[in-house]
């Protein structure tokens, strides 16, 4: 049998041990397997509690199951669904009696969702939607997901795709059918009326995007500067939580250390950098050869010292924010009275409608928390501004973008040409379906003639 052909089962919760765990079975003996271990098959639909026995009568666990009849079931198959005790041995156990099974075997990474698309339960755009939700860690990333899992994007590429088919068939039909009577020799016109107002849509989705696909990555920033300066203190700061060692010895840095933050719902990856400097220590050496590496690759660069005046040695094409820290060893700025720079909380508020993101330059104490709340602030507008409107984008990902960009192309050749050559236009329409096909993961080349046949009366 097929592997395709085949039932397959997974743990579809978190990993054990847990108070509960899900075991998910898809595929022709899912049915089978439910009934030989629960001892019958249950209302659809409806939670049943009963204690599951194995092949040899051996009772695997109390438990609670759920029968889901094909096609109305997650992956389009018949689904049977097992709640158990999360413990490791009650779930192998249970994988053990469900391999029993002929036909019967545990699921690849990802094929429960690929069966859905198969079985058209999903399309492309929600399946990546899907994966995107289950790896969320802000709360804005997760709604983007929610919306791309709802069709955001894959409804309006079906629409989209549905009015170049539309376009394509009048073309196709003033080519193909211009001897039926019943076939208007004047196709074109309404043709690339459609055509210009798609191009113009696909063209505000994409000027209008920005960086929001960069929304599932997150903003980068990298804290740099010369050695015993802080870094790793700013670091721990900014976790709330001790992830770089701190010592008051040069160099203790050596590698890259990275966290994710959630910044009022913005991702950000945060790295300690080792201390830029001139060294004959080897390893030192590498340490700051990755540290600026790591800089010129950041969205965001914090440059950290402990005196005024000073200089960073990065290149400008990334913004770069001069940090000076240890603020409350410096007599002057020890009674906090610095021009709105302070202790946090105590400085002066930021005025109405000031955008700290603009600000270039910032004075903390990273172990005593002076002027924290300010260099967070800041860091929450540049992300802002950075996202811009991703949150409420279309395009998640590269990959949405570029099959879009060659929408958007093919349009426009196919304008281009259509008053010299209907067949170049109709290719190049013909390719424009194609390519969103792809980003929906459904190309069918009978859609065109559908269309015709069904608008056109042909054949009759």
């Amino acid at each position: 049998m097929h592997p395709r052909e085949q039932t397959i089962f997974a743990l579809s919760s978190g990993r054990p041990p847990s108070a509960i765990a899900v075991v998910r079975v898809s595929g022709p003996q899912a049915g089978a397997t439910l009934t030989a271990l629960a001892g019958k098959l249950p209302a659809a639909r409806l939670a049943t509690r009963t204690l599951l026995r194995d092949s040899t009568a051996q009772a695997i666990d109390d438990a609670v199951v759920l029968w889901f009849p094909g096609p109305a079931s997650a992956t389009g198959e018949d689904v049977a669904e097992f709640h158990v005790h999360g413990g490791r041995a009650v779930l192998a156990s249970l994988f053990a009696a469900l391999s029993v099974f002929e036909d019967v075997r545990a699921a690849e990474p990802g094929e429960f969702t690929r069966r859905a698309f198969e079985n058209g339960k999903l399309d492309l755009t929600e399946a990546e939607a899907l994966d995107d939700l289950i790896h969320a860690d802000t709360d804005r990333q997760r709604r983007q997901a929610l919306r791309q899992l709802k069709g955001l994007l894959g409804d309006r590429v079906r629409d989209w795709r549905t009015r170049i088919i539309e376009a394509s068939a009048l073309i196709e039909a003033g080519i193909d059918f211009s001897d039926e009577g019943d076939v208007s020799a004047e196709l074109m016109a309404p043709a690339l009326v459609k055509m210009a107002a798609l191009l113009g849509e696909i063209e505000q989705v994409l000027a209008a995007q920005g960086r929001a696909e960069r929304l599932r990555d997150g903003l980068v920033v990298a804290i740099t500067g010369p050695p015993n300066v802080g870094k790793s203190t700013l670091m721990n700061q900014l976790a709330r939580r001790e992830v770089a060692i701190v010592s008051p010895h040069a160099g203790t840095t050596r590698d890259v250390i990275e966290v994710q933050l959630d910044l009022d719902g913005y991702p950000v990856t945060v790295i300690d950098t080792a201390g830029i400097r001139e060294t004959d220590d080897p390893v030192e050496q590498e340490g700051v050869r990755r540290a600026r590496a790591r800089a010129a690759e950041a969205d965001l660069v914090l440059w950290l010292a402990d005196a005024p005046g000073a200089e960073h040695p990065h290149e400008a094409t990334t913004p770069v924010w001069m940090v000076r820290n240890k603020v409350d060893l410096d007599p002057k700025k020890s009674d906090a009275t610095d021009s709105g720079i302070g202790v946090a909380g105590e400085g002066r508020p930021m005025a109405e409608g000031q955008r700290p993101s603009n600000r270039s330059d910032f004075e903390i104490s990273a172990s005593r928390g002076d002027g924290l709340s300010e260099l967070i602030s800041a860091l929450v507008m540049f992300a802002q501004e950075f996202f811009g409107s991703g949150e409420g984008g279309l395009i998640a990902r590269d990959r949405q973008r570029k099959l879009l960009e060659q929408t958007a192309a093919s349009l426009r050749r196919s304008i281009s040409v259509a008053e010299t050559s209907e067949e170049l236009a109709a290719e190049d329409l013909r390719a424009a379906a194609q390519a969103l096909g792809r980003l929906l993961g459904r190309v069918d080349v009978e859609d065109i003639l559908d269309v015709i046949f069904r608008e056109f009366c042909i054949g009759k």
